[in-house]
């Protein structure tokens, strides 16, 4: 049973938070919603909608192999240095100086996005209030890795990962990453997130900002 699109799945996931909400008795008054942008934006909209908490975005880039760039090795976000899937890399024989370009380069677009979404609003103050991050699904982990430990320093007082539909694997990975993981489809065979969408249109530029600033949300 697929999605039909990340609104869907973003309606499904809203449901399973207020459950979940509910059954931990989390108080909600501080509580933020982070989209990983782009494809998370939707989802994490009706999340945000649903829960009556703020909407932000965390920006992220991942890290693909040269000449594949689909296949992702590593993500990066910020100014952190990048995180690796270091068995990945041991694979395929490839280093994290051989990647340095790759990791410039999307280095380069993250600003551009950062500067496209977020129209000079400061980054969220995620210190002290639960912060729930959302994309429209996992694959390998990397990116949603690699967000958590940036979010991680800087000191929120619960760290929970909220996604439509995950790999098993990547499940147990998480696990250690945030504090708690939603997550409402784990398929047996799991390949790539746009297998539990019918509709997996690419998610633009001007989606974001219009979903984001629709909701007034940043803060």
């Amino acid at each position: 049973m697929r999605f039909h699109d990340r609104r869907q799945a973003g309606t499904q996931l809203a449901a399973a938070l207020v459950r979940w909400a509910a059954d931990t008795h989390a108080d909600l008054t501080h509580t933020l919603v982070l989209a990983l942008p782009r494809g998370g934006v939707p989802v994490a909209a009706e999340v945000a909608r649903a829960l009556r908490v703020p909407l932000d975005l965390l920006v992220a880039r991942k890290i693909g192999v040269p000449g594949r760039p689909e296949v992702g090795i590593g993500a990066i976000v910020g100014e952190d240095p990048p995180v690796f899937d270091t068995y990945a890399l041991e694979m395929l024989g490839l280093s994290e100086e051989r990647l340095a370009p790759e990791v410039a380069r999307e280095r380069a677009e993250l600003h551009r996005r950062e500067d496209r979404y977020r129209r000079g609003l400061p980054p969220p103050q995620v210190a002290g209030r639960t912060v729930i991050v959302i994309d429209d699904g996992l694959a390998t982990g990397v990116t949603a890795r690699a967000c958590l430990r940036h979010l991680r320093r800087r000191d929120p007082a619960r760290l929970v990962l909220a996604v439509p539909v995950c790999g098993a694997h990547t499940a147990e990975a998480m696990r250690q990453e945030a504090d708690e993981l939603v997550c409402l489809r784990r398929p047996e065979h799991f390949r790539a997130v746009g297998e539990s969408y019918e509709d997996f249109a690419q998610v633009t530029d001007e989606e974001v900002v219009g979903i984001v600033h629709g909701l007034g949300a940043p803060s």
